[in-house]
């Protein structure tokens, strides 16, 4: 793990962000869900400050990857589903999601990506943005349907249900997120479309790597949920097996295409 080029707030924010996260879900396991979640948000707040500084290295220039844009993902869905157990007290905080904090936090560490080039278009924040929220509520919604499936499991068996929801009002936040995702992964393509000559320069336009081709699919895979939920009454087990596909996906567009060229091969988009 080389951490020369990150600067010294950085590295503190984020090492605050993955120590505090990991006392969270210490808290959250032993049941101490009131300071558990004080925490959490505590974590979340370093988190964000962790993020901001590591897309600028030592010298200053912008840099991204596969880590720095799960580590924003896994921001996202911790933010969301902190406001959404404000609004509604009954769903549990799970220390999973700390877990998952402190993991991509010390992965965004040993991955910090690689620079971007300076006459990088003024659009691609905002196409970054898109994309970067779509995943962040597809990943809630998986979560969501995660908690679904347990609480289904959990009625079949006659059991306590201990994700603190109904399940019809889990599905329906469930859905509620899938139609967010949808939403802004279709901006995201749209984006990606409208500039592509500024986004990527003439040579490039319209290029259907694995990043793009996985998008589609994911997208086309959203589709075929929602159309089928609106249509034929997809619901359950079914709903949550291809909403896992068009996650995995989606996660494989971007991030995975990173972490390959990144990580296995080596070098920089």
């Amino acid at each position: 793990m080389n951490l020369t080029h990150l600067s010294t707030f950085c590295l503190v924010t984020n090492l605050l962000a993955a120590l505090t996260y990991a006392v969270g879900a210490l808290w959250v396991r032993r049941n101490d869900e009131t300071v558990g979640l004080k925490v959490l948000i505590s974590g979340a707040f370093f988190h964000a400050l962790g993020i901001m500084s590591s897309m600028f290295g030592e010298d200053g220039q912008p840099q991204f990857g596969f880590a720095p844009a799960l580590s924003a993902t896994t921001w996202l869905v911790l933010v969301i589903y902190t406001l959404e157990h404000w609004k509604i007290p009954q769903l549990r905080v799970h220390g999973g999601l700390a877990a998952l904090g402190t993991f991509s936090v010390i992965l965004s560490l040993a991955f910090a990506g690689h620079p971007l080039h300076l006459q990088s278009s003024p659009w691609l924040p905002l196409h970054w943005m898109f994309g970067m929220a779509s995943y962040g509520l597809f990943a809630v919604a998986v979560v969501h349907a995660a908690l679904m499936q347990r609480a289904e499991r959990k009625m079949r068996l006659a059991l306590d249900n201990q994700t603190g929801l109904p399940l019809l009002t889990l599905e329906r936040l469930t859905f509620r997120f899938v139609k967010s995702g949808f939403i802004l992964l279709t901006a995201t393509l749209i984006a990606g479309v409208w500039f592509a000559d500024e986004l990527y320069g003439p040579a490039h336009a319209l290029r259907f790597d694995h990043k793009t081709v996985f998008a589609v699919l994911s997208w086309i895979t959203t589709g075929t949920l929602l159309l089928g939920r609106n249509k034929l009454g997809w619901r359950g087990a079914i709903a949550s097996r291809i909403l896992y596909v068009s996650a995995a996906l989606l996660l494989l567009s971007y991030i995975g295409s990173r972490f390959v060229v990144e990580v296995i091969l080596g070098r920089a988009l």
